[in-house]
């Protein structure tokens, strides 16, 4: 078993329920294979265990690996030719998106999260075409990535079985089209008309042959209320008592589910899905936008969790989460980018620094959140909402190693005042530049501004490459396809309430 120290001005261990950072100065942290083994004072670890290798040292900052809670695609859908468009309207705006080889495509956006200090991901897999057998190589192309960068992963293949484009049946959307367009619409419904047996056996045998990988889980990812019959909430309900999974749903993304959900159940789209017993310690809510102060006190007697994605939010107009709220009511809070954030990328960073200032609504007392909690939000209770809580999120003895290095002179350059409490300073300054080495179960994946076990530049000429070939018939029909379809879906929502 290999050992080795990782050695830093400060140790910010974790943050503690009353939000006091945990900071450990001039410490190191003992690593024995993949996992924490010992933290103190970097002087008496050093004589302990002389002779270690040490990484880190002077005028290094160590946090916690940050956790991406909530992440779809690699190459962004706006990169894709996909624009910004209110979420119900980016639906067929997406169908024209050209389709990237999946290993290709997931290290993208892994290279940009390991490069802003997120160690683990919660990858969540939310159309795929065709059969069982093309999802699952899909999956292990997927899931592979992961593994040859070394980032540790949490993947779902969501359930979906019904409204594939709007709030209402396929057959029903399909129905109401021009005729000229009927034809290829049902087609490209068919691609993605797995049936629900099916898409559980998926999970099964995801599960079966990633169970024995310590950086990869397989968790359940009921997709949405209205992509989900009630017979697939029943399914995701028994999946989840069968083997304990955890489980991350979309749910009251906009005011246009909000009133999906009074249609279809008569009121809250979270009292529905708990009466199949969906809601408790194992599941999160993404989103959760439009939860009313009910939803989120019977979230929080359930002890479910959620995932707050505000860039997503902010660019596919859904509203703007009441994030105080959230934090007040004590539920666990994670952060997610979700396909992209603000500078369409994937960096925790800015989407922390986004987080605490966007929540800080006007009046001298009014609440807001401290930097701490955000720092906890993207650590912590991140880890809460994946398989792998209790593992990652802070730096202790037993906890996995998953540590992420700051150059604190690149974060407070040209001057700092050090009376700003620490990590006051990092979530509001600390850029990707300043990030220096990053560690996942031990080993070191990134440092200096190289991966250590992909060649980057390799990857992005192969993207170049495979995207610089003409699109296909297929991408093309599709495009022409997406065009034709985003009337008829406006023209669906015309009456509903948007409060």
């Amino acid at each position: 078993m290999t050992r080795h120290l990782v050695t830093a001005d400060h140790i910010v261990t974790g943050i503690d329920p009353d939000g006091t950072p945990q900071v450990l100065e001039g410490g190191a942290i003992l690593v024995e294979g993949d996992q924490i083994a010992e933290l103190g004072p970097a002087r008496a670890l050093r004589h302990a265990h002389p002779g270690l290798i040490e990484t880190g040292g002077k005028g290094r900052v160590a946090i916690p690996g940050l956790i991406n809670a909530h992440h779809h695609v690699g190459l962004t859908p706006f990169q894709m030719g996909a624009r910004d468009q209110p979420l119900e309207l980016w639906f067929p705006e997406r169908m024209a998106i050209r389709d990237v080889e999946p290993r290709l495509d997931t290290l993208f956006s892994a290279f940009e999260m390991i490069a802003s200090g997120v160690t683990t991901v919660q990858h969540l897999h939310s159309r795929a075409p065709g059969d069982a057998d093309a999802i699952l190589a899909r999956a292990d192309r997927i899931i592979g990535a992961y593994k040859e960068i070394g980032m540790r992963a949490s993947y779902s293949f969501a359930l979906r079985d019904q409204n594939r484009m709007i709030y209402a049946a396929d057959e029903t959307f399909v129905a109401s089209l021009p005729a000229a367009l009927q034809k290829s619409a049902s087609a490209y419904f068919a691609g993605f008309g797995l049936p629900l047996s099916e898409q559980i056996a998926v999970f099964h045998a995801l599960r079966a042959r990633w169970q024995d990988d310590a950086q990869i889980a397989i968790q359940i990812a009921p997709s949405n209320l209205h992509w989900l019959s009630d017979a697939a909430l029943e399914s995701a309900v028994r999946m989840a008592e069968e083997t304990g999974a955890p489980m991350h749903m979309h749910l009251l993304e906009t005011p246009y589910q909000k009133e999906y959900a009074r249609r279809r159940a008569g009121g809250s789209a979270l009292a529905h899905v708990d009466r199949f017993g969906l809601i408790g310690p194992q599941l999160t809510i993404g989103h959760g936008v439009w939860m009313t102060p009910d939803d989120l006190d019977l979230l929080a007697e359930r002890g479910g969790c959620l995932c707050h994605n505000c860039s997503s939010n902010l660019r596919l107009k859904s509203g703007t989460a009441d994030l105080n709220a959230f934090l007040a009511s004590g539920v666990p809070v994670a952060l997610g980018i979700d396909e992209a954030g603000l500078n369409d990328d994937r960096d925790m960073l800015q989407e922390m620094r986004l987080a605490l200032t966007l929540h800080r609504p006007v009046g001298h007392d009014a609440p807001h959140p401290g930097a701490a909690q955000i720092l906890r939000m993207a650590t912590e209770h991140g880890a809460a909402t994946t398989p792998f809580a209790g593992r990652i999120g802070r730096l202790a003895p037993g906890s996995a190693a998953d540590i992420v290095l700051l150059d604190w002179q690149a974060v407070t350059r040209p001057w700092q005042d050090p009376a700003i409490p620490l990590v006051d300073v990092l979530i509001r300054r600390a850029k990707t530049t300043a990030v220096a080495t990053v560690l996942i179960g031990g080993e070191v994946v990134y440092h200096e501004g190289r991966f250590t076990r992909v060649d980057r530049d390799k990857i992005l000429k192969e993207i170049t490459r495979e995207l610089g070939q003409p699109a296909t018939e297929d991408e093309l029909a599709l495009r022409c396809l997406s065009r034709d379809l985003i009337d008829p879906v406006s023209q669906f929502y015309e009456g509903w309430p948007v409060s």
